[in-house]
């Protein structure tokens, strides 16, 4: 894990003048020169930050060791963060409302959890293959970049996108031997995504809502569960390998789940644009690194499950190919666009046409 950064403020110039009875005399102005300028330096801008995560996960430790000592080192100090986890603030469904209306600052929003208030964001978890590590940002950035709607989206709700991110690739856990996906065919599969409880419907599962917690494991040792399908790392977080310890696997089965670090808007027009700047570049530096500890994260966590006793088959290609025209997804993306229309949305076709044209250009 990377480590948090150490970060001292600025040290006075002491200058050595050798000329006798002025070298005390020198010192000590020097000394007290540093310490008017600590006295009347401005105190640092505090900013509140909420989570509804702990910290101790990938996604959340590049926050607080990268992220967050970026933005106080490219502020030179201006701005500092006051972190909040575990929904000690907001929780995950709250979190959207507590950033817009200003509860806090900062805070980081799942659009899956607010698609009522955020459709168009809903598009990117609609797709079976994506890109994997770093390159999921190129992608994030080429759509706000490309496609003015998205951010739009967020500014009608007045938060601010200031970094992305992003989460690990799908996988799924089964409580009997899976040699394949065709197997999905007559089990009961559980998913939170509405795209992929869809999806599964067109594979031949029967798809099944259960509120996230123990009661997943519960069901799966049961066996009133056949199976889950969610990003590989909360699957292991809730150690549900070890009721369900067959997983099949892919980096390139894309999950689209996006965790937006957003501002209060007003909060964010109130900084100088110095501050705007150091924010931005922040970002940028943090991103060159992330898909290096997204890479290495992964494979830990396939070792782990290893480690634990479970099953680990990474997919073939051709499987995941196989199971992208099982989903019937483009289908599914039509319907969904058109039922986006009949309630108001009307730039939902274009805003996916778009988002598809990004998505075949950065797997291109």
């Amino acid at each position: 894990m990377i480590e948090d950064s150490t970060r001292s403020g600025g040290h006075g110039l002491t200058r050595r003048l050798f000329l006798g009875s002025t070298i005390g005399a020198a010192a000590a102005a020097s000394s007290m020169s540093h310490a008017v300028a600590q006295a009347t330096a401005p105190s640092p801008r505090i900013l509140k930050f909420s989570d509804h995560e702990p910290l101790g996960g990938m996604r959340t430790r590049f926050l607080k060791d990268v992220v967050f000592p970026a933005i106080e080192r490219e502020s030179n100090g201006r701005l500092k963060i006051e972190d909040h986890w575990n929904g000690e603030i907001a929780a995950a469904y709250d979190a959207l409302g507590a950033v817009a209306k200003g509860t806090t600052d900062i805070g980081t929003v799942v659009p899956e959890y607010t698609a009522k208030e955020l459709p168009l964001h809903q598009i990117f978890k609609s797709f079976i293959r994506g890109p994997v590590g770093g390159r999921q940002i190129d992608f994030f950035n080429r759509v706000y970049a490309e496609v003015p709607a998205f951010p739009a989206e967020l500014e009608k709700n007045n938060i601010v996108q200031i970094f992305f991110g992003t989460g690990y690739p799908v996988a799924f856990f089964r409580n009997a031997p899976m040699a394949s996906l065709d197997e999905l065919k007559g089990g009961r599969w559980r998913s939170a995504s509405f795209w992929h409880l869809d999806f599964l419907k067109n594979a031949g599962a029967t798809p099944v809502t259960m509120h996230w917690g123990p009661e997943i494991p519960a069901a799966l040792k049961a066996k009133t569960l056949d199976g889950l399908m969610v990003n590989v790392d909360s699957g292991y977080l809730l150690k549900v390998h070890e009721s369900a310890p067959h997983v099949l696997v892919s980096k390139d089965l894309w999950l689209g789940h996006v965790y937006i670090l957003t501002m209060n808007r007003n909060v964010w027009n109130s900084l100088a644009q110095e501050d705007k700047d150091a924010i931005r570049r922040a970002a940028q530096k943090s991103y060159e690194t992330l898909g290096a500890v997204m890479e290495k994260s992964f494979d830990t966590q396939l070792e782990d499950l290893t480690k634990a006793g479970a099953s680990v088959r990474v997919l073939r290609t051709e499987e995941v190919a196989q199971f992208e025209t099982a989903t019937k997804y483009r289908e599914v993306q039509s319907a969904w666009a058109d039922d986006q229309k009949s309630k108001g949305v009307e730039d939902a076709g274009a805003a996916l046409a778009k988002v598809t044209s990004i998505m075949n250009a950065v797997m291109g």
